[in-house]
């Protein structure tokens, strides 16, 4: 009887650590959400991005921001999670794993980072919504939450979407971490 109890506990214990190791797995590849607040060279606060899967199993980037001149910017997805101003560089190249050329108008390319630019209208507010499938919320190779992190930057002027290696988009004016929510 005492052998059947102490098998019975062994069971349970065994089944709730499975059960707890499941979840566990199952949160890790669980699909996110992030958020960027985009600062610009003084660290005064310009706007968020957000992050969010689509129901097509996109990524769906909603970017708002305010105090930019008006026009078009380029806009990308850098492959370091810092953004230390004035000049951003803190946040490296374009988000670029599989190792393609700049541009979605580029035949060798797009980069997993490059996105169409940001408009931006005569009162200096910009607003973007749109998916892309060249980046995951998810594990895998072209994820957002990579062991450096990911930054969102915004450039000075527009990106031709063809030119390596970031469109002759000028100097970074805003950048913010992307973080997991």
């Amino acid at each position: 009887m005492k052998l059947m109890k102490a098998g019975l506990v062994l069971l349970m214990i065994i089944s709730a650590v499975l059960m707890f190791a499941t979840t566990v797995n199952a949160q890790d590849s669980a699909t996110h959400s992030a958020t960027a607040v985009m600062k610009d060279a003084k660290g005064n606060i310009m706007g968020l991005a957000t992050f969010t899967p689509d129901v097509s199993g996109l990524v769906r980037v909603n970017v708002v921001v305010s105090g930019l001149k008006p026009g078009l910017h380029g806009i990308h997805i850098h492959n370091t999670g810092i953004c230390t101003g004035p000049s951003f560089t803190s946040a490296g190249e374009h988000y670029n794993p599989l190792g393609k050329e700049h541009g979605l108008k580029n035949l060798k390319g797009p980069h997993a980072g490059d996105l169409p630019n940001l408009k931006v209208g005569a009162d200096g507010k910009g607003y973007m919504s749109v998916t892309t499938s060249l980046v995951t919320l998810s594990p895998g190779p072209t994820t957002f939450f990579t062991a450096n992190g990911t930054a969102l930057v915004i450039h000075s002027g527009p990106d031709d979407q063809m030119t390596n290696p970031a469109g002759n988009s000028g100097a970074r004016i805003a950048c913010g971490v992307i973080e997991k929510k």
